[in-house]
């Protein structure tokens, strides 16, 4: 469970420690070019989730976020040892989702900062969601590849 809890904690710190510099060192709406015209850190703050989509839910949002953090929970609770991408995957996608929810109990939105200009603000929370989600998906396809091999037997092909 090491590989859980520890990504998990590493998401989540990293998460709220970089809003926290954010809300310090920048003021609202302001927008500093790291890359010009591809990369800039630019604060904002979401009331909605993805795209600010359902903007001001956010009870709904802590709700969704509690269900999929007690999920990701009895899902690394509950795997055999050995599995470590998914206790990985599920670790990126917990700690993720806890500083978006920190966030919305807080301030009832979500701090959004990294802004490469072809796709909305998002966060480190959100990536780590996005990449969890991605791992988590990878994972499960690779064991079913794997679990289908051993049941044809040896040589055989895809």
């Amino acid at each position: 469970m090491l590989p859980f809890w520890l990504t998990a904690l590493v998401t989540l710190v990293l998460d709220q420690a970089s809003k926290e510099l954010v809300q310090r060192l920048m003021w609202e709406g302001q927008s500093v070019p790291v890359i010009p015209y591809v990369f800039h850190l630019t604060y904002i703050r979401n009331p909605g989730a993805a795209f600010g989509l359902f903007a001001y839910r956010t009870g709904f949002f802590i709700a969704v976020t509690l269900l999929v953090v007690a999920g990701a929970l009895v899902a690394a609770l509950r795997l055999s040892p050995g599995r470590r991408m998914l206790r990985l995957s599920l670790g990126l996608v917990m700690g993720g989702a806890l500083g978006n929810l920190i966030d919305r109990v807080r301030f009832g939105l979500v701090v959004d900062f990294l802004d490469f200009r072809v796709w909305p603000v998002f966060n480190l929370a959100d990536m780590a969601i996005v990449i969890g989600a991605f791992l988590l998906v990878f994972a499960v396809w690779r064991e079913d590849r794997e679990r289908e091999r051993e049941r044809m037997g040896p040589g055989a092909e895809n």
